[in-house]
């Protein structure tokens, strides 16, 4: 029988060759000439490799579409490379934003995630949820609890890894520790703003006290007017939504109640009680100012552009899995609550006296 020629590439695969099956740490370190360990230190971004050496394993890498398996590296290390997030699967724009930040974060950071959301009885689905990533393995666990009943939830649960709490202004316990932007500062600054601007008469339409962010929001409206010297306004409680804004703006506008300013506890609420203002001839920001918090895409688009309080779902993911990495790996790190930022546009101004506003259409 005749011999057959064994293609080259059989013996010797050369680097723009597509590998048949899953490629390995081996194939790379073979490809790029340089020993197992080597490739190693180049994924775990170790100094003690050369810039040349480091191109040219992250080359092979590209080419060959190496993944590292995460499994194999937690049994060598002992360490997980995955970390749990639990939410309640809120639709509102916070616990959505923290969401997709925290994702993005953790992967940038060379982690996986596994995310669970909860749901009422929070008794019972927060435990058996911690349960299920801790058998996953996961290293350690985010809990995304905008609202009190599941973050009672999470401090009387048990778990076998570290667990952090993204709560406005909530507190650590022995077994959950806590961390979050500093939200009742933002309520602050909104409040400050309009107090800057010469309003006394300063309402603010808050969120459901159900939630942490309704609470501190408007203990930081009513901490900036005390310390103004001013007596809080009015301050109708609601569930975030515009509809709920634009209904009770209607109710304000019929009873002649409309105050100076008001400070809205998210941009969706501005805008619903703009609109309702709108519609009866009461002029923002010439007739009342108004501002917002949550810096949602396209509040500078409102009419008038939002002036509103901006959150950094980034620079709070990126300190919460930080935070989380510190308590899996032993480590103290920086528990400082990040400081949100107000952004200035159109919807408030000077305040002018009552008798200078224009009637309202009948």
């Amino acid at each position: 029988m005749a011999g057959r020629t064994v293609p080259h590439e059989a013996n010797e695969r050369q680097p723009n060759a597509p590998l048949r099956r899953k490629p390995t740490i081996n194939d790379v370190a073979s490809m790029a000439g340089v020993s197992f360990g080597t490739v190693s230190r180049v994924l775990n971004d170790a100094p003690d490799v050369s810039a040349a050496t480091r191109q040219r394993v992250l080359q092979v890498i590209k080419e060959i579409g190496y993944r590292r398996n995460r499994a194999a590296t937690a049994l060598v290390t002992s360490r997980s490379t995955s970390i749990g997030i639990l939410s309640d699967g809120s639709p509102r724009f916070g616990p959505v934003g923290t969401l997709m930040a925290l994702e993005n974060v953790a992967r940038t950071k060379g982690y996986a995630t596994t995310v669970i959301s909860v749901e009422q009885p929070y008794e019972e689905s927060v435990q058996t949820a911690l349960d299920t990533l801790d058998d996953t393995g996961v290293g350690g666990i985010i809990v995304i609890a905008p609202v009190v009943d599941m973050a009672a939830a999470v401090w009387n649960a048990t778990c076998r890894v570290p667990v952090e709490m993204i709560a406005a202004g909530a507190s650590s316990t022995p077994n959950v520790f806590t961390y979050s932007e500093n939200q009742e500062l933002g309520a602050r600054l909104a409040t400050q703003h309009l107090i800057d601007l010469g309003h006394a008469d300063i309402a603010h339409f808050a969120g459901s006290m159900d939630w942490f962010d309704g609470r501190v929001r408007k203990r930081g409206w009513e901490a900036a007017l005390r310390d103004a010297g001013l007596a809080p306004g009015l301050c109708p409680e609601g569930d975030w939504s515009p509809r709920w804004a634009y209904e009770t703006a209607l109710q304000l506008v019929r009873e002649d109640k409309v105050p100076q300013a008001i400070f809205a506890a998210s941009d969706h609420t501005a805008l619903g009680l703009i609109r309702a203002f709108a519609e009866n001839g009461v002029r923002v920001p010439d007739d009342v100012s108004v501002v917002g918090f949550d810096d949602i895409e396209g509040s500078d688009y409102f009419l008038p552009p939002l002036t509103t309080v901006r959150q950094d779902f980034t620079a709070l993911a990126t300190m919460s899995v930080e935070v989380l990495l510190g308590a899996m790996e032993g480590r103290d790190v920086d528990r400082t609550p990040i400081a949100p930022t107000l952004v200035v546009r159109d919807s408030a101004v000077q305040a002018k006296s009552r008798s200078s506003k224009q009637p309202k259409k009948q």
